[in-house]
């Protein structure tokens, strides 16, 4: 009987240890500096792939030459008076992997509104104050009107 006890208190021991490990382990996420991009001066290279991604929601990281990029879309909306904007870029380490958390603010038409009924692509473009891009990229969406 205590030979069961004493592993069982080992099991429960290790559990602890992976438990405690992997939520310090996302304590340390760093801010990334950033700056938004107007329209008229986002990359060629960034303009002639956006087509391709503009119908999802979802954060792109991109380098062009020594910048890197982070394009956040919203997907096709019915109406005008959707936005987006980047509120914040955290960089951390998860499981050996640089993570970066794009959050961003996807505003919507308040309710009775009149807008223009045409179809509308929202997106943003921020540069990263970052070196090398990420392995992952995670997109946190917070909405309002």
């Amino acid at each position: 009987m205590k030979k069961v006890i004493t592993i069982v208190a080992i099991i429960v021991f290790i559990a602890a240890l992976l438990f405690f490990y992997r939520y310090f382990q996302g304590k340390g996420a760093e801010n990334v500096g950033f700056e938004k991009i107007e329209p008229e001066n986002i990359p060629a290279q960034i303009t002639e792939v956006l087509p391709n991604y503009r119908m999802k929601e979802k954060a792109l990281v991109c380098r062009i030459n020594d910048d890197i990029y982070v394009v956040v879309t919203r997907g096709e909306k019915n109406s005008a008076g959707y936005d987006v904007a980047v509120d914040k870029l955290t960089l951390d380490t998860v499981d050996g992997d640089k993570v970066l958390t794009v959050y961003a603010e996807y505003t919507d038409p308040k309710p009775g509104d009149v807008t223009a009924q045409i179809l509308t692509y929202p997106f943003t473009v921020v540069k990263a104050d970052m070196n090398e891009l990420p392995q992952k990229v995670v997109l946190e969406k917070e909405y309002t009107h």
